[in-house]
C-alpha cells in the first residue's frame, strides 16, 4: 500500500504544539479519517518553525523538515494555514535558494500538490497595522489569548476587553499603553500551570524578537513574490478560501446573554475592520485589467464556484478577520464558505462532548460564522480529494 506524508505548516499565530495542545490536531485527524476511508496509509509531520520569521526562514525549515523525514518513495503533500501556504509555494518553487535548506530535489519529483488554507497570497491589510510599534505589542498579546482560549477553551473577558480598547485606538502609540500591552501578556501566561508557561514565554519571545513574516505580508511586499514566484509545473496547487459574516447590529445582540461572547466578537469586528480596508493600488486580489481601475477576478473558474458555494461574488472587503478572501484564492479553489481565519482548523465552538480520544473544538473568536462540524468535514473531504487525485486517485 503507497504511504502519502503530508507536512503541516502553521501560519502567524501558529504553532505545531504549544501548552499541552496541537494547533493541527484536528486536521490531522481529519485528514487522517479521509485517507484511511480510501484505503490509503498517511503519515502526518506537524512543522514546528517561527511564527513570524521571514517567509524564506520558514520556508527553509519546512524543506529541512521535509529531507530529513521523506524516505525514498511515496508521495508528499504540503498543506500550510495562513503564512504557512506561503511557505509551502517559496518551497515548491523551481529554482529556488534557502539557506540550509538541504537537498529538495532528492524528493521534490515526489512533491504532488500543496494545499494553502486561507493564504495572503496578495497580502493582508492587517499587516500594516501589526508592523507598527503597537501592532507589534497587540500581535504579541493577540498570539498568547489565542493560545489560552483554544488550550483551556476561551479567553478571560477582561484581557479581551482591554485588547478592545488598544486595537481600537486610532491615535500613536506612548509608552505607558505598551507597558499595559506587556502587562497582558504577562496575566495571560500567568493563566497557564508552571509547567507549561515557559514554554509559551520561549514562543512569544520568538515573535517578538523576529517579525519579518509580518513586513513581508503587507499588500505591497506580495505584490514582489505574485511576480517573482513561480509555481512548479508539475505539482497541483489547490486552495481554501472563508470569509466571516459582514458584523451587523444583530449579530451583537444576539450574544447579549454572554458576556465572553459579546466582548469576542467586539474583538473580532474589530480585527474585520481594519483587514476590510484596502489601497486601490495594492487591493489584495488578482485583478483584471489595470489594478487601479479593474475589477477583482480570479478567473472564469474560480469566479463560479464561488458564487456557487458562497451564493454572490465576494467584494474586496469579505475576510476571515485576518485575510481579505480574495487573497486566499490560488491555483484550484477547492473549498469555500463562511468561516473564521482559525474555524477552517477545526477551531470552532462545538458545545457537544468530545467522543473518545479526541481534542474538544475552542472557538478562537466569536465571528458569527456558524461553521460547525459538518462544514469542516466537507472542508477536510475536499483537501483531501484534492491530494488523492494529484496523486493519481480518485475518489
Amino acid at each position: 500500500m503507497v504511504l502519502h506524508r503530508i507536512y503541516l505548516t502553521p501560519g502567524m499565530f501558529g504553532f505545531a504544539r504549544l501548552a499541552s495542545f496541537d494547533y493541527f490536531v484536528h486536521v490531522q485527524h481529519g485528514l487522517e479519517r479521509q485517507f484511511a476511508d480510501d484505503g490509503q496509509d498517511l503519515e502526518v509531520h506537524v512543522v514546528d518553525v517561527s511564527p513570524t520569521a521571514s517567509v524564506c526562514r520558514r520556508a527553509a525549515r519546512l524543506a529541512e523538515i521535509v529531507d530529513a523525514t521523506a524516505g525514498d518513495d511515496g508521495p508528499i503533500h504540503l498543506l500550510g494555514h495562513s503564512t504557512g501556504g506561503l511557505d509551502a509555494r517559496l518551497v515548491a518553487s523551481p529554482g529556488v535558494r534557502l539557506a540550509n535548506a538541504g537537498a529538495p530535489q532528492r524528493w521534490l519529483p515526489r512533491l504532488r500538490s500543496v494545499t494553502m488554507m486561507n493564504t495572503p497570497h496578495f497580502g493582508t491589510p492587517l499587516a500594516a497595522f501589526f508592523a507598527t510599534s503597537k501592532g507589534q505589542r497587540v500581535l504579541h498579546a493577540l498570539s498568547a489569548f489565542t493560545i489560552i482560549g483554544l488550550s483551556l477553551g476561551r479567553g478571560p473577558l477582561g484581557i479581551a476587553s482591554m485588547l478592545i480598547t488598544m486595537v481600537g485606538r486610532s491615535d500613536h502609540a506612548i509608552g505607558l499603553e505598551l507597558r499595559l500591552l506587556d502587562k497582558l501578556v504577562d496575566s495571560l501566561v500567568g493563566m497557564l500551570d508552571e509547567a507549561r508557561s515557559p514554554e509559551v514565554r520561549s514562543f512569544l519571545d520568538a515573535i517578538k524578537d523576529d517579525q519579518g513574516a509580518v513586513l513581508q505580508v503587507s499588500p505591497e511586499a506580495m505584490e514582489l513574490m505574485v511576480a517573482g514566484i513561480a509555481d512548479h509545473p508539475d505539482v497541483v496547487y489547490q486552495s481554501t478560501a472563508s470569509m466571516a459574516p459582514t458584523p451587523s447590529v444583530g449579530k451583537w445582540l444576539g450574544t447579549l446573554l454572554s458576556p465572553w461572547q459579546t466582548t469576542s466578537l467586539t474583538l473580532f469586528t474589530t480585527l474585520y475592520g481594519i483587514t476590510s480596508g484596502f489601497d486601490e493600488r495594492y487591493p489584495c486580489a488578482e485583478m483584471s485589467g489595470d489594478p487601479g481601475k479593474g475589477v477583482a477576478f480570479a478567473g472564469e473558474e474560480t469566479e463560479a464556484k464561488l458564487l456557487r458555494l458562497l451564493g454572490k461574488a465576494p467584494d474586496l472587503q469579505a475576510n476571515d478577520g485576518i485575510v481579505p478572501l480574495r487573497s486566499q484564492l490560488w491555483g484550484t479553489l477547492v473549498w469555500a464558505g463562511l468561516g473564521d481565519h482559525l474555524d477552517v482548523l477545526g477551531h470552532y465552538r462545538d458545545d457537544r462532548p468530545a467522543s473518545d480520544g479526541q481534542l474538544p473544538h475552542h472557538d478562537w473568536l466569536t465571528s458569527g460564522s456558524a461553521f460547525g462540524p459538518a462544514d469542516f468535514e466537507a472542508l477536510m473531504g475536499a483537501v483531501a480529494a484534492g491530494m488523492l487525485k494529484a496523486s493519481g486517485r480518485r475518489r
